[in-house]
């Protein structure tokens, strides 16, 4: 059943509602529905509430164990075409259908958010590289280290630009909203008997693998680039004149990188920062900003001018 029919038929008890119905139904944050609908249905899985909890240790002790194995052996088993291929195969194979949505639909997402930024600073002429795949066959395509490379190329770009310049990010006269996209078109994923693993247990599991199978300067660059969700808010919130935005945000704090102990958690709350971001900018497409500006209050005040290229 498609995860918004799901969790709206399900039937209310006063005396034990469904927590995961009330997230559903909360329109306090700005989020597509349907993508809502799907990773809560993909957290309340039984395969989250029973292995989870086994694969993070295990996962966890594996990171450990490879990073004194790289010490010694930094690049023997480096591959990033056979991490990519193991990835696809993985992602068809044992991935929950939910879960395989928001995993494609986060390139489409991130993809939005960058163009969003260069198309109202076009004077900068910063470059873009969309990633937007529609079927899991695409990953083999070295999406996930392209992602990561498309982030850091970006802020360096028009952080240079900027400098070069002599300028600071502002807004234009008028915002441009035109590569902000309602839907993106992501095909059926696969949902054979063994398709039952969540999202978050998926990333446990895979994160082991692509510290294995990267060099170690690419696997830190992903794991820091996490914290760059806060930059990029930055940078959006300063076009759209809304500083409350970047209480959205949760990987904060670029200039103190974390360890890469809890990459798999932190990149659960990368992938909800980008929607919940994205989500904003298609309802200050559609004219509803207004209405956002007082749901997300400025909590966090940016400064009074706006920022320069180098948040």
């Amino acid at each position: 059943m498609d995860p918004v029919e799901l969790l709206n038929s399900e039937p209310h008890d006063p005396r034990d509602p469904d927590p995961w119905v009330a997230l559903f139904l909360d329109r306090s944050l700005p989020m597509h529905e349907r993508t809502k609908a799907a990773m809560l249905v993909d957290q309340r899985s039984r395969a989250r509430q029973f292995m989870l909890p086994v694969i993070r240790p295990i996962a966890r002790l594996c990171i450990i164990l490879f990073q004194c194995m790289k010490i010694f052996m930094p690049n023997r088993f480096t591959s990033s075409k056979l991490l990519h291929r193991l990835l696809a195969w993985g992602l068809k194979t044992w991935v929950s259908p939910e879960a395989n949505y928001l995993i494609l639909r986060h390139f489409h997402v991130g993809s939005e958010i960058l163009d969003f930024i260069a198309r109202n600073a076009s004077e900068l002429n910063v470059p873009t590289n969309p990633i937007r795949p529609t079927e899991l066959v695409h990953v083999r395509d070295e999406i996930f280290l392209n992602h990561d490379l498309n982030l850091y190329n970006f802020v360096i770009r028009l952080s240079r630009a900027l400098r070069d310049q002599g300028r600071t990010l502002s807004p234009p006269a008028k915002l441009d909203f035109s590569g902000v996209s309602d839907e993106f078109p992501i095909q059926e994923m696969p949902n054979g008997w063994t398709n039952f693993l969540d999202l978050q247990s998926a990333i446990e599991l895979f994160t082991p693998m692509y510290q294995l199978f990267l060099t170690d300067r690419d696997f830190w660059r992903a794991s820091n680039s996490l914290q760059l969700d806060e930059t990029i808010a930055i940078y959006v919130a300063t076009l759209l004149q809304a500083p409350g935005l970047v209480a959205l945000v949760n990987n904060r704090h670029p200039l103190v990188p974390l360890t890469t102990m809890r990459a798999g958690f932190r990149l659960m709350l990368h992938g909800l920062s980008a929607e919940l971001l994205h989500g904003f900018l298609v309802e200050c497409k559609h004219g509803r900003m207004p209405q956002l500006a007082r749901i997300v209050a400025p909590t966090l005040q940016l400064p009074a001018q706006p920022v320069s290229g180098a948040a």
